[in-house]
């Protein structure tokens, strides 16, 4: 593989730049989401779909302490990107140190708070019923190897900031790949259940972490770490919280969508109604990947000209990004306004041996999935203008504005509406939240992104 250099970002077209940048992305993206997608298929067949919810309830407590080595890794690569582009090597050196020992010391810090309380975390986020010991086996395990995750995570980011997309992908695919093998031993093979499931997800995090490191000490990164990066340093730790907690915020809550959907469903329908809800949510990660990994490629660019002054071609990359994922987003919303009862009964086993309960859950989901899915999606094409948005302002280091609009779709639109909207219209109240915040949220994005373009990139060009 040739080796990238990280001044490129600043020098070749921005339409073939970005998709040097974002092709790998979506693929890293798309191969992990597939595993998920993949993960959740294998455990509804053969262990049944109350499993599928009982991951969904683990997911976001894993998911979370996974998240801040994402946050660590993305507000810190945002400084790295902007001081390679202003050639300003040793504080890339000292922010990438910092983001290790910052991540090793919060991830295992929560990791221990996880663990001891482990019987009142899962019902909170809905692990009540039959799903409860299910979700209690699963989440030990996995929560034990979140640490690997989240220093993946961290890593990973800073790999893209290097200009280096290939080598992240290969990243994300490592993992992904491992996971579905030892999926197939040891829950086809040998039985082992949710305990097969969580194990298969936690060597995956272990050999994702090998290839990271593996990356970081060979001649192909630029960034050759000293003891001395290691030393947690003030000023540089302020930056990175202030850009990182952007995405620690978007995933917190994230994590409180999970605890507030798993107990609104749960209250609505049961056992059967979360395990929509996870199908649901295996799709909300899956099927807009093409549109993640623009975004993703095209946060090293924007941060990367930003640091070099080179407003002209930050202006041009936000209106290329907006554009590649606004096509990617209206493709996959027709996939799923034509198949969403094919994709739904692909996570249902039709083994003839099913209980009582597992024929009855599964008759529910194939009942309602298809509608939810075709609500929860029905502003998809829409999307891209927010995301790219978001993410231009966390790109280059201005954190409030960035962490609002992070925000705005999730935190200030859509929790309020569906605490709101259920009490009046029951289970539609729910699905219709996901479309109403989509475009409310769009359009406060496109008002402040239009002012930043026109006062500081077109003023300051």
């Amino acid at each position: 593989m040739a080796i990238v250099t990280s001044d490129q970002l600043g020098t070749e077209p921005i339409g073939k730049l970005l998709v040097k940048q974002a092709v790998p992305a979506s693929i890293g993206i798309l191969v992990m989401s597939l595993n998920i997608l993949v993960d959740s298929i294998f455990v509804g067949n053969w262990i049944g779909s109350i499993a599928i919810a009982a991951i969904n309830v683990v997911l976001p407590v894993s998911f979370f302490i996974g998240a801040l080595g994402m946050a660590i890794g993305i507000g810190g690569s945002s400084i790295i990107s902007r001081a390679l582009g202003a050639d300003n090597k040793e504080k890339a050196l000292k922010t990438f140190g910092n983001q290790i020992s910052l991540t090793l010391l919060v991830t295992l810090s929560m990791v221990t708070l996880g663990l001891t309380y482990v019987n009142e975390l899962i019902p909170a986020f809905g692990g009540k019923g039959a799903i409860f010991d299910p979700a209690k086996i699963y989440y030990i395990i996995v929560v034990c190897g979140v640490p690997f995750l989240a220093l993946c995570m961290m890593g990973n980011t800073v790999i893209r900031a290097e200009g280096k997309p290939k080598f992240a992908m290969i990243a994300m695919i490592i993992p992904s790949v491992g996971n579905l093998f030892m999926d197939f031993l040891f829950i086809y093979v040998f039985d082992w259940g949710m305990a097969g499931a969580a194990w298969a997800s936690t060597i995956s995090y272990i050999l994702c972490f090998g290839y990271v490191f593996y990356f970081f000490v060979s001649k192909n990164s630029e960034l050759k770490l000293r003891l001395p990066h290691f030393r947690l340093n003030t000023p540089i730790l302020k930056e990175i919280g202030s850009l990182g907690f952007v995405t620690l915020s978007r995933q917190a809550v994230v994590s409180l969508i999970y605890l507030l959907m798993n107990n609104i469903l749960f209250d609505l329908g049961g056992e059967a109604m979360v395990a929509v809800y996870a199908i649901i949510g295996r799709m909300l990660m899956f099927a807009l990947f093409p549109v993640f990994g623009v975004t993703q490629g095209f946060l090293p660019i924007a941060g990367y000209n930003y640091g070099a002054d080179k407003y002209d071609r930050v202006k041009e990359s936000i209106i290329t990004a907006i554009k590649y994922a606004a096509l990617m987003a209206t493709l996959v919303f027709i996939g799923l306004m034509v198949f969403p009862a094919d994709i739904a009964s692909l996570f249902l086993s039709n083994n003839p041996d099913l209980s009582q309960l597992e024929i009855v859950t599964n008759a529910f989901v194939m009942e309602h999935t298809p509608s939810a899915m075709r609500w929860v999606f029905a502003a998809t094409p829409i999307i891209a203008l927010q995301l790219i948005g978001a993410a231009y302002f966390q790109a280059v280091g201005k954190a409030v504005p960035a962490l609002l609009l992070t925000l705005t779709r999730q935190g200030f639109f859509f929790i309020p509406l569906i605490l709101i909207l259920p009490s009046f219209l029951g289970e539609l109240g729910v699905w219709i939240s996901f479309p109403i915040s989509d475009v409310l949220a769009t359009i406060v994005t496109g008002y402040f992104l239009r002012k930043e373009v026109k006062h500081t990139l077109v003023s300051s060009s």
